[in-house]
């Protein structure tokens, strides 16, 4: 067990910070007023008011006109940087796009629209997954006078599923780095994170016969779908098979024919011996070669069938489905 968990300190600042994070409304859009934007002064701003204090002694002591001009000079600078770097955030409008689905083990990026209404620019602002830990993580940006940009922040979901977005910080210390003005935000939408495809699956599983058909299944020699035939003159490309033709050094077309007497279907029982993540690791490696040469599939998994079909809308289906099986 490591030192963090046993110290009393970090034991309650984590349950105050997950009481905190509880209190605040889940939504994919905020605006940013005086009720969820906060201030404090960064460790140079204490180091500037120690200076401020040394210097009102020292001209207190002997009476120097200049050294109290120096001294509330300096102090009406900071509580004019106060003010701006808490403007900088306060009236900015904050939108999280819809998130894409993404295969574990990568990086889900998260797109968020910041909208400025008012008239002047808004420089150096930073935008970060809350509980990051790597130095890179804050991305920062300038929201043009009543325009947008977008920004994106990454996280790496832990494992395969529907996982809801971090909570998220956006923060500036414009202009003179002595006021740290932050806010957190919890988005409502969620990330679905497929399994990882297996790197060298193994080649698809040989066509089944139809229900009814008298015909037995076979595989070809590389193990895969049966249902191809040698080019003919006049045959369209997206029937052609490349991935056959790079193999074979010759075009071969998809045989309509044979496809209507077997259909592909990537099992769940047939995808190994190994656990149920590599199962479906393979599988999900099955799915995606299996789309990428336009083949009818099917997939079987555990309590639930999706019949052969193809396109993009199958190949989601089939994907968020061994995503949350």
């Amino acid at each position: 067990m490591s030192t963090v968990s046993l110290s009393p300190v970090g034991f309650v600042r984590r349950r105050f910070r997950q009481w905190w994070q509880s209190r605040v409304p889940l939504s994919d859009s905020t605006t940013l007023t005086q009720r969820n934007v906060y201030i404090l002064p960064t460790r140079p701003g204490f180091m500037l008011a120690a200076t401020l204090i040394v210097l009102l002694v020292g001209s207190i002591n002997y009476q120097l006109n200049l050294g109290y001009l120096l001294t509330f000079l300096l102090a009406g600078s900071a509580v004019v940087s106060m003010h701006l770097c808490h403007g900088t955030l306060r009236g900015l409008a904050m939108n999280l796009m819809p998130p894409d689905a993404q295969f574990a083990g990568t990086s889900a990026a998260l797109s968020v629209v910041l909208t400025n209404p008012r008239a002047s620019v808004r420089h150096g602002i930073g935008l970060a997954v809350l509980d990051a830990t790597h130095a890179d993580r804050w991305v920062w940006t300038d929201v043009p006078a009543q325009g947008t940009c977008r920004v994106q922040v990454a996280f790496q979901p832990p494992r395969r599923g529907l996982h809801p977005v971090p909570a998220l910080t956006a923060e500036t210390r414009f202009p003179l780095g002595i006021f740290r003005v932050w806010t957190v935000w919890r988005p409502a939408a969620q990330v679905l994170v497929y399994p990882a495809p297996e790197p060298a699956p193994p080649p698809l599983p040989p066509g089944e016969p139809r229900s009814g058909g008298a015909a037995t299944s076979r595989a070809q020699d590389a193990g895969e779908f049966d249902g191809v035939r040698a080019y003919r003159r006049g045959d369209a490309l997206k029937q052609v098979v490349w991935k056959k033709a790079a193999k074979a050094d010759e075009l071969v077309s998809r045989d309509n024919e044979q496809s209507q007497r077997y259909e592909l279907w990537l099992d769940f029982a047939r995808a190994g011996a190994l656990g149920t993540e590599h199962r479906l690791s393979r599988l999900t490696a099955w799915v995606l070669q299996a789309d990428r040469l336009g083949l009818d599939y099917g997939l079987r998994l555990p309590g639930r069938t999706i019949a052969p079909a193809t396109g993009a809308a199958h190949r989601r289906q089939c994907l968020e489905t061994l995503a949350t099986c």
